[in-house]
């Protein structure tokens, strides 16, 4: 089978035909929480995103914040949230070989998407399993997806998506292997969350936009340096602005328009006051449109 027909093939598999959406919007922008520092109010920070011209927010669930806080500042400001991350994916992932902790990653999973819903968003963010030496590929693969089939049906009647993430967890490490994962769920409540700074360690975003194609539900935008990585260490990839590594925008943005793509990009990178978060959304606007 020739590329294009294999790409073709896996674009028209109905599940991921169930999440296309129209083309001609822009990319909506947004930021994490976290990134708006400062002692203020919940209401300050979303006025402050609202005033710099950022369309929405993300948040984290479970987290610490008073619901009603939440909808009384997103209905002060009219600013989107459009979506949360689940914040213990991490602590509890859903490929643990102890069933009690996989039990907990699934209930904080179940509130995110309580919370979301609560909240007006429509994606989950989920980092679906980590790979290490107690947890092998095959597990890791087993488990994370046993899990997130437990919970679909929430999922469905709260009329939201799981969107997993690809992030540094030595899992998923292929976009062909990401489009499989997804598709074997057989469900439209699944898709990507697709990290573009991520990829660039080990690989080009949009050669992977280009595969999962309509399987992109969401956007984490930030930047990486394959030169500062190999002069000053690993981590040091990610301390350079966005427009100013080595992500390739251009071609990410070709790769997105010809999927017709006008969902959610939000940062990830160092956030702060009002100046920082302005220069962010400038950024952003420059690499994406």
């Amino acid at each position: 089978m020739r590329r294009r027909d294999f790409l073709g093939a896996l674009a028209a598999l109905p599940w991921a035909g169930a999440r296309r959406r129209p083309a001609g919007s822009k990319v909506r922008k947004a930021v994490k929480l976290g990134m708006v520092e400062g002692s203020g109010s919940l209401l300050d920070k979303f006025t402050l995103l609202r005033e710099l011209g950022y369309d929405g927010v993300e948040l984290d669930s479970p987290s610490d914040l008073d619901r009603a806080e939440v909808l009384e500042a997103r209905a002060a400001t009219c600013l989107e949230i459009h979506g949360v991350v689940d914040s213990v994916h991490w602590s509890s992932p859903l490929s643990h070989p102890d069933p009690t902790v996989r039990a907990e990653g699934l209930r904080g999973l179940e509130t995110a998407l309580t919370d979301c819903h609560a909240y007006g968003g429509s994606t989950v963010l989920l980092v679906p399993g980590v790979v290490n030496s107690e947890v092998s590929y095959d597990q890791a693969y087993e488990r994370s997806q046993a899990e997130v089939r437990r919970v679909l049906p929430l999922a469905e009647e709260l009329d939201l998506q799981i969107a997993f993430e690809n992030v540094w967890n030595q899992f998923l490490l292929s976009p062909l292997e990401a489009a499989r994962y997804v598709d074997e769920f057989e469900s439209p409540r699944v898709g990507w969350y697709f990290d573009v700074g991520n990829i660039v360690n080990y690989g080009w975003p949009a050669q992977w936009i280009r595969i999962l194609g309509q399987r992109i539900l969401k956007l984490d935008v930030k930047e990486f340096s394959r030169k500062r990585r190999d002069e000053e260490g690993l981590w040091k990839g990610f301390a350079v602005e966005i427009g100013e590594g080595d992500c390739d925008w251009p071609e990410v943005r070709k790769a997105l328009d010809e999927m017709g793509y006008d969902g959610w990009a939000t940062a990830e990178v160092r956030g702060g006051d009002r100046l920082r978060l302005a220069d962010i959304l400038t950024r952003m606007e420059r690499v994406l449109g």
